[in-house]
This record gives C-alpha cells, structure tokens and sequence, in this order.
C-alpha cells in the first residue's frame, strides 16, 4: 500500500488542480504532472516522428544560430 498524506490547501489551489485534471485522473498524478517529476518515458508516443524530426531540426538550427553569434562575439 501506498503512503498518503493528508495537506491544506486554498479552495482556489483546489479549484486550479480540478480544472487540470484530465479524465482518468488522480489528484496525486495532477500534482506529479505539473510539479515535472513524470519520467521521460510518459513523453513517448507524444510526438508522430515527422513531428520529432521537425522539432529536432529546429533545435539543431536553434544551437548552430547560438554557437555562430558566439563566435563573433553577438549577443542576443
């Protein structure tokens, strides 16, 4: 059996986590989805791999813009 806690909360904090749960929900996993301590493995699938290689190329266009105003000294 899994430990539980029991905490307070403001009847707006309560309010904002109803309006973020998704069907199928627990309040634990709202909580643990926007703190961001969800494992990368939940991200899998998220993106078509057109998606994933679009993404990826603009990271890579992102990184090479960043490594060039470096090297000549410009600052965003």
């Amino acid at each position: 059996m899994m430990a539980s806690k029991t905490i307070n909360i403001t009847q707006e904090a309560y309010e904002v986590l109803k309006a973020r749960k998704k069907p199928g929900e627990s309040f634990t996993d709202v909580v643990l989805r926007l703190a961001g301590t969800r494992p990368l493995s939940d991200l899998a699938g998220l993106l078509t791999e057109e998606e994933a290689n679009e993404l990826e190329k603009r990271i890579r266009e992102g990184r090479d813009r960043s490594v060039d105003r470096r090297e000549r000294g410009i600052s965003r």
